[in-house]
């Protein structure tokens, strides 16, 4: 994944792209714009785009984990960090490297691979 923001965090900190919020209720109701720049800065998960080469670098850091890495969907302590403006016009949330609470997996990919598996061994046992 390229860095579009031109944003490099030093020390521990890492740069997340924060995820939209949904401008209508499930009903179909138009929120009002303070309703949304609320909503927006509340906002907890987003895309881990950049990380400075201090960050995670814990000395004990858990064995059998990972640690998060760009392109990963990250979840974020709602008031850390500050919004900064990247080249691209967007923005995004600059924060330490302990603010990143959750690493969200991507299940849909794992449930594609358990199919795919299953479907292995159905033909196998077809075929015997």
């Amino acid at each position: 994944m390229t860095n579009p923001s031109g944003i490099s965090p030093t020390e521990y900190n890492v740069l997340v792209l924060k995820h939209e919020v949904e401008t209508t209720t499930k009903g179909g109701i138009v929120l009002a714009d303070t309703t949304l720049d609320r909503k927006q800065a509340m906002a907890t998960k987003g895309t881990l785009v950049n990380v400075s080469p201090l960050a995670f670098t814990y000395e004990n850091w858990p064995e059998g984990t990972r640690k998060p890495q760009i392109g990963d969907t990250v979840v974020i302590t709602k008031a850390a960090g500050v919004d900064v403006e990247g080249e691209d016009g967007k923005t995004y949330r600059l924060l330490k490297d302990k603010d990143i609470c959750a690493v969200v997996e991507d299940i849909t990919a794992k449930l594609k691979a358990l199919d795919d598996d299953i479907a292995a061994a159905n033909k196998e046992a077809a075929n015997v």
